[in-house]
């Protein structure tokens, strides 16, 4: 299976107005997380080159509701398959509710079957810079 091709871009301006930053990297990965799939922030951070930046992943995540295209937010977890951004979600239930619409069976706030459903970008997207 050949692997799909992302472009990261590093200061490159996606526009006239606005540079490319860490948080348009990090939403360019999560953007390509299929449905019924997960990923932590760690393996995103480690994709992205910055192995122990998995908390800014998580900040990325924090903002990524108001961001246009559409980032799935609620596919990426800690790495043990908790929620732990689920406070950041529009009520404490809607991260499990739209992964529970992909199939992905949660309880007391952890991916059941995490590492089955586990989606490594190290792995499945080829690093184009």
């Amino acid at each position: 299976m050949q692997k799909k091709r992302i472009a990261v871009r590093e200061g490159k301006p996606r526009s006239t107005n606005r540079d490319y930053s860490f948080f348009d990297n990090v939403y360019e990965v999560v953007r390509q997380i299929p449905k019924g799939r997960i990923t932590s922030f760690g393996a995103i951070a480690n994709y992205l080159g910055t192995k122990l930046s998995a908390r800014m992943v998580g900040w990325a995540m924090n903002g990524a509701h108001s961001v246009s295209p559409k980032v799935p937010a609620h596919r990426v977890v800690n790495r043990n398959g908790m929620l732990t951004g689920k406070a950041h979600f529009a009520t404490p239930d809607k991260m499990e509710e739209l992964l529970a619409k992909e199939k992905i069976k949660v309880e007391k706030d952890t991916v059941v079957e995490f590492e089955k459903l586990f989606w490594d970008p190290a792995k499945e997207l080829s690093l184009d810079r």
